[in-house]
């Protein structure tokens, strides 16, 4: 039993729920799509998104991974809020819900 309270206390900290606000863009070109000459940001990003890059959570500091990239493509290049969990050491958010920062 204290073993098995030592392992869910361990996860616990490197894990945190929350919410996380930032840009819907991807992994290559995180801060920027204008060297691209792809147009618009929204499309730069998608395109590079199907071309094998990953969608990302960029908060104009950090980035963060998202487990769930399907629905970013719908918010690419939009401020929104993420409500999920971080996990610290994959630097991965377990997206639960995008949604537009107001």
């Amino acid at each position: 039993m204290i073993k098995f309270v030592a392992v869910f206390l361990a996860c616990a900290l490197l894990a945190s729920a929350g919410t996380f606000t930032g840009v819907i863009t991807e992994s290559m070109c995180v801060t920027g799509h204008k060297a691209m000459k792809m147009g618009p940001d929204p499309d730069c990003i998608k395109k590079c998104a199907k071309q094998g890059t990953k969608y990302v959570l960029f908060d104009g500091k950090n980035t963060y991974k998202l487990s769930d990239q399907q629905t970013p493509a719908q918010f690419a290049a939009q401020k929104v809020k993420v409500t999920g969990t971080f996990y610290e050491k994959t630097g991965i958010i377990k997206v639960d819900k995008i949604e537009v920062a107001k």
